[in-house]
């Protein structure tokens, strides 16, 4: 129950984050990743901001023997870059420069009922639900 608790207070202070940040805001999104227009360069302030907290607090975590709620730690541990991972990473920026959402700021955008985040969303979900039916075949 405790590992809930934080779990859910940690995506309330992603949330947080991301709508205070821009990120749950498509045009803004957009700007950032119109580089030959209009370019928007705050948003590498936020990026930069995250790679430095995921730096320090990956330090700090690992460090330790073992996760405070689990037995050992889920890490990856393949290295090889296969047509899989390719594809998706293609798959996600087409999808992100289209839409201007990614998945954890479409959630968050859910919250103000536009047409943009539910559509981006569903079409997220059945994107996601033919892969898994699609990887199985």
């Amino acid at each position: 129950m405790n590992a809930l608790i934080l779990a859910l207070g940690a995506g309330f202070v992603f949330g947080i984050g991301l709508w205070v940040s821009g990120m749950a805001n498509p045009k803004k999104v957009l700007g950032f990743l119109d580089v030959t227009g209009n370019w928007d360069a705050s948003l590498m302030l936020v990026m930069a901001g995250a790679v430095a907290v995921t730096l320090l607090g990956f330090r700090f975590v690992l460090a330790r023997a073992r996760p405070i709620f689990a037995e050992k730690f889920e890490l990856p541990t393949r290295k090889d870059i296969d047509l899989p991972l390719v594809a998706g990473a293609a798959i996600f920026g087409i999808g992100w420069g289209i839409a201007g959402y990614c998945p954890g700021p479409a959630l968050t955008a859910l919250a103000t009922l536009s047409v943009e985040s539910v559509v981006f969303v569903a079409a997220m979900l059945v994107g996601g639900f033919l892969q898994r039916a699609l990887w199985r075949a």
